[in-house]
């Protein structure tokens, strides 16, 4: 995430800010532009092309700050949301919210990596879309099918999370994670196609096996010894299509936290994206700033901010991702 300042006195702001806390304009997020702009009192903004654009529907329900061309409509991000909890689940709206933000930062992050992103609205064979659903009112499922990525609410509140990552012996688990894990299975559905395949059953394996069984063999005889030398993660074992969204969202993490890091003057590289080897931004730039930020992290008390081990074959399975937007855009 880049750093962001005001425009009318030049504060710092974040990127959830409505509001400079310094001269208090009111503000938003321009896709278009990348950037936050001031809004006038009827939460509009004239851009450079004299277009108006319109602070979003839902920045009262869930704080978004995004604009958009229509009055009274929806951002694009909050347009690719097709289900949310109901107006009288209370419970629901608040962990609603909490989602809503992680969302916002991966589409903006995937427009940074280069992914389109296609509304189902658009297109209802290949396009994106969120249920984002609330257990208090049905029983959900986290995952991906064709298009659709259905999210459980439960997953916005720290105490039921934190439970859930004991239980299942998880170094890290986040909202933003789960998001980057399943738009992971997404971009694997959408992009590796063709030549593709093969090389990614090399480093993944075969994703024609069973899934079924995966996840019975996984959570009875849990991950094969030594899964450390070539997986990411545990969960990364399960299955070839866990591999890959594990992949995917470790590739994510990386490309944000160096960017941030950037911007705020903790590394000196520019972007992620100029550099031609993935594999040696992990290694050159990655692995020391993980390092640093990990005991900085000790330093608070707190437990590592990114406690994992890269190998070398988790490097392959990182370049190849890193490579998808090339591939795409030949």
């Amino acid at each position: 995430m880049k750093a962001f300042s005001c425009r009318v006195c030049g504060n710092a702001l974040y990127f959830e800010n409505s509001v400079c806390v310094s001269c208090k304009t009111n503000l938003g997020f321009s896709r278009t532009e990348r950037a936050i702009v001031p809004v006038d009192g009827k939460g509009q903004y004239v851009d450079a092309d004299g277009s108006i654009w319109h602070v979003c529907k839902n920045l009262n329900l869930s704080g978004c700050t995004w604009l958009t061309e229509f009055p009274g409509g929806f951002c694009f991000c909050c347009g690719l949301t097709r289900t949310r909890p109901s107006d009288e689940d209370v419970v629901g709206l608040r962990e609603y919210k909490v989602a809503e933000e992680a969302k916002r930062r991966l589409i903006v992050e995937l427009d940074t990596l280069g992914f389109p992103i296609v509304p189902r609205t658009e297109d209802e064979v290949n396009g994106l879309a969120f249920d984002l659903l609330s257990s208090v009112e049905e029983k959900v499922v986290t995952g991906h099918d064709s298009g659709v990525i259905t999210l459980d609410l439960a997953e916005s509140d720290d105490l039921h999370r934190e439970k859930v990552r004991v239980n299942l012996d998880e170094p890290y688990r986040t909202m933003l994670g789960h998001f980057r894990h399943e738009i992971g299975h997404y971009i694997e559905w959408q992009h590796v196609r063709g030549d593709l395949i093969g090389t990614a059953r090399e480093l993944f394996g075969n994703e024609e096996e069973s899934y079924a069984d995966a996840i019975d063999r996984h959570y009875s005889e849990g991950p094969p010894a030594g899964w450390e030398k070539s997986f990411i993660s545990m969960y990364a074992t399960m299955h070839p299509f866990e591999d890959f969204a594990e992949t995917f969202a470790h590739y994510m993490h990386i490309c944000d936290t160096i960017e941030t890091a950037s911007a705020y003057g903790l590394a000196t590289v520019a972007s992620p994206q100029t550099f031609t080897s993935f594999r040696d931004l992990v290694i050159g730039v990655w692995i020391p700033l993980s390092i640093a930020l990990n005991q900085i992290n000790r330093s608070m008390g707190k437990p590592p901010l990114y406690p994992f081990v890269i190998p070398t074959p988790v490097l392959e399975k990182l370049q190849f991702v890193a490579d998808l937007p090339r591939a795409a855009r030949a």
